[in-house]
């Protein structure tokens, strides 16, 4: 017996696999977690998909497609994990209306929301939100027409068939049943995810918030000792960032990579003074920033061509190089302007900060609220003293970055939802001048346009995995650009994605400037078959 598959392009690196349930993805996932094919960077299952990142340098995506069309799925794997028991308040917001959508009263909703055993299929969405299957299949009820703005930790919610856990504060179309006081996500445990895949859940009702049973509590946290000494910021219009290259290969714990928005100017800052590339930097929005030094040290600023000053000790104001290794005298104020281009700017310290890190990272995701904490006035930034090799002095100029009044265009690759759109809608989205909304952060550039897209299909979409660089369009028609720090997975079709040559360059792109989009290869979906 064969099973067809779909194979849908995602990015220049990455494609979704569209699967018939929820049974045979994990199948496939364990198939390829089992004897991983070089060059595979990260699996990321959801609902009907598997999202297969990989490196190009080491295999190809047509090799891949016939690996995987080539695999037995006629045996459907068995999880086995922890057991685990999650107290509810029952007092969520959508309890009644959860009980008419299933013809239920609301005590026998909650009777059989306790008495069901759920167990965790996949994580996605935030760090630590875990998509739970119920052995009951009446189960079943729709996200939403109008997603909440924010909805608490804790929150515990159904949508479509799945069950899951809020993890934190965060906007959400999930129907509200109650709430739990366990914490879902604590990187202060030695496994930051309450739920893996794999694990059984039981609800039990209670009337008030109990204590948190010790297993679930987080690990005393020991505080430095002694005073912290480094650079002072003397002033941060807006909080910065550490970022590095982000923490890539956590999906089995809902976490997105994260990382520099400008990668290729977070290396060139670390090359500048000597540092590892992947060097923690702090990342500048728009300028607007200054430290004082309390010791000699070495510096450089790369990204954003800001203008920068040093104020010496004896009054003078000096001039520094942009993208070149700079000296600062203990005293010494570095101020760090506005950029004339571009938006984000990086500040390397030659041997590095000493900065936290959380699963191996030190860069701060401000969807999934992990990492350090944004750097404000009266932060000191504590230096690493590391290692370094020779400064680079002599740098190639860097390439010029939007300004406010620009048109950018950005190379596309559609897919993997382009047929859920009209051959209007795809007209629209590659001959419209998209305008960058001062709605735009980390998590994704909202972008404003005449014509809203048209979409060809008006149902929900499974969750499913979402690229860096996804342009995803909510039921407005108006889409986002997915940068950074966008969530694992999502509700909503992405009708392409930037290709990876130009996903710093999106990085960069100003509030007002404006975007057009050019595909640079025509929709490719491919369908294959495979035993069963």
């Amino acid at each position: 017996m064969t099973e067809r598959l779909r194979f849908l392009p995602a990015g220049s690196n990455a494609f979704l696999v569209e699967l018939p349930d929820l049974a045979t993805t994990l199948t496939l996932l364990d198939c390829l977690l089992a004897d991983r094919p070089d060059g595979v960077a990260e699996l990321v299952p959801a609902a009907r998909t598997l999202m297969v990142r990989f490196d190009p340098l080491v295999t190809r995506r047509e090799d891949l497609v016939a690996l995987i069309s080539g695999l037995d799925l006629s045996v459907r794997t068995s999880r086995q994990g922890e057991t685990f028991e999650i107290p509810v308040i029952y007092d969520g917001e959508d309890l009644d209306d959860v009980a008419d959508i299933l013809g239920w009263t609301v005590d026998e909703l909650i009777r059989r929301h306790t008495e069901a055993t759920y167990t965790v299929a996949f994580a996605g969405f935030a760090p630590g939100f875990a998509y739970m299957t119920c052995d009951d299949p009446a189960f079943d009820v729709p996200r939403r027409e109008s997603p909440r703005v924010r909805i608490p930790a804790g929150s515990v919610a159904l949508g479509g068939k799945f069950s899951g856990v809020y993890p934190s504060d965060s906007p959400g179309g999930w129907q509200l049943l109650g709430t739990t006081p366990l914490k879902m996500w604590d990187t202060s445990r030695k496994r930051a995810a309450l739920l893996a895949p794999g694990d059984r859940v039981r609800f039990r009702r209670v009337t008030e918030k109990t204590i948190v049973p010790v297993a679930a509590m987080p690990d005393e946290k020991t505080e430095p000792a002694g005073p912290v000494k480094g650079p002072l910021v003397t002033r941060a219009d807006r909080p910065a960032l550490y970022q590095d290259l982000g923490r890539p290969g956590r999906a089995d714990q809902g976490v997105s990579a994260s990382g520099a928005l400008d990668r290729a100017s977070l290396i060139e800052a670390n090359i500048c003074v000597g540092n590892p590339r992947n060097a923690a930097a702090v990342e500048i929005t728009f300028g607007g920033f200054a430290v004082k030094a309390d010791r000699p040290e070495t510096l450089a600023v790369t990204g954003a061509p800001v203008p920068l000053e040093v104020r010496a000790t004896d009054g003078r104001s000096l001039p520094v190089p942009f993208g070149r290794p700079f000296a600062l005298d203990t005293g010494d104020e570095l101020t760090v302007g506005v950029p004339p281009e571009g938006m984000r700017s990086y500040l390397a310290l030659r041997g590095g900060f000493a900065v936290e890190t959380v699963l191996g990272s030190a860069s701060t995701d401000t969807l999934a609220k992990v990492g350090p904490a944004p750097i404000v006035t009266g932060d000191v930034l504590v230096p690493a003293n590391k290692p370094a090799s020779a400064v680079g002095a002599d740098r190639p100029t860097p390439a010029r970055l939007p300004h406010a009044d620009a048109t950018v265009t950005l190379d596309i690759v559609l897919g993997p939802r382009t047929d859920w759109f009209t051959h209007r809608g795809v007209e629209t989205l590659l001959s419209q001048i998209w305008q960058v909304t001062a709605e735009s952060s980390r998590v994704g550039v909202r972008l404003s346009g005449t014509e809203p897209l048209e979409r060809r299909h008006a149902a929900e979409l499974p969750s499913e995995a979402t690229a860096r660089g996804s342009i995803q369009v909510p039921h407005s028609g108006q889409p986002v650009l997915f940068l950074a720090d966008h969530p694992l997975t999502g509700g909503y079709p992405v009708i392409g994605v930037v290709a990876n040559h130009h996903l710093d360059l999106a990085g960069q792109i100003p509030i007002g400037a404006s975007i057009r989009f050019n595909a640079i290869a025509a929709f490719d979906p491919l369908t294959l078959e495979t035993n069963r």
